[in-house]
Formats: C-alpha cells, sequence, structure tokens
C-alpha cells in the first residue's frame, strides 16, 4: 500500500460494517434499512480491494465487481419493492409487512 498501511483501510471497513448492522436493528424506514445493506456490501467491496492489494493477487478484485454488480441489483429490486409496497400501504415502515403475507 502506498499511503497507509492495510490496517487502516480494514478499519474503516469494520467502521462501515458496523454502522450498517446499527441501521439494520435499529432503524424502521425500509428505505433506512436498504442503504444500511448496501453500506455494509461496500465494506466487504473495501475488505476484499484490500486484501488483494495486499497479496497482489488479482481474484479480491474480480470479488469486488462481483459485489458491486450485487449491491446494484440489489438497489434496483429493493427500490422496486419499497415502491410497491408504498403503493399498496402509503407507508415504507418495516413493521407493516407481516400485514403482506400471502
Amino acid at each position: 500500500m502506498d499511503a497507509m498501511e492495510p490496517r487502516a483501510y480494514l478499519t474503516v471497513a469494520a467502521i462501515l460494517f458496523s454502522i450498517g448492522i446499527m441501521g439494520i436493528l435499529t432503524r424502521k424506514s425500509l428505505l433506512v434499512i436498504f442503504l444500511s445493506i448496501e453500506i455494509l456490501l461496500n465494506s466487504a467491496a473495501l475488505a476484499l480491494i484490500t486484501f488483494a492489494r495486499v497479496w497482489a493477487s488479482a481474484d479480491g478484485h474480480v470479488l469486488f465487481f462481483l459485489v458491486i454488480a450485487l449491491a446494484a441489483a440489489e438497489s434496483a429490486v429493493g427500490l422496486s419493492f419499497v415502491i410497491a409496497i408504498y403503493r399498496h400501504k402509503h407507508a415504507i415502515e418495516a413493521q407493516g409487512l407481516s400485514e403482506l403475507k400471502g
């Protein structure tokens, strides 16, 4: 690593992961929950890139692109779910989703 050592990057990834977990566990809004999942995926991508650079391997870079593609797909599907739930319930709270069972 050029400017900073890997420990700094992994610390940022751990902090992002913790923020994502806390957002999922404490928030009620579906938009905030999906944003927290995005933060979790970005922290995993940062850790993958860090390990790939430390070990000078292309495998981590390939997995990074896989994680980014997964995050994009999760955003598209998640946002479509939020829009469908809002049209049906006129609210986007996570607590009211148990009524949608089928």
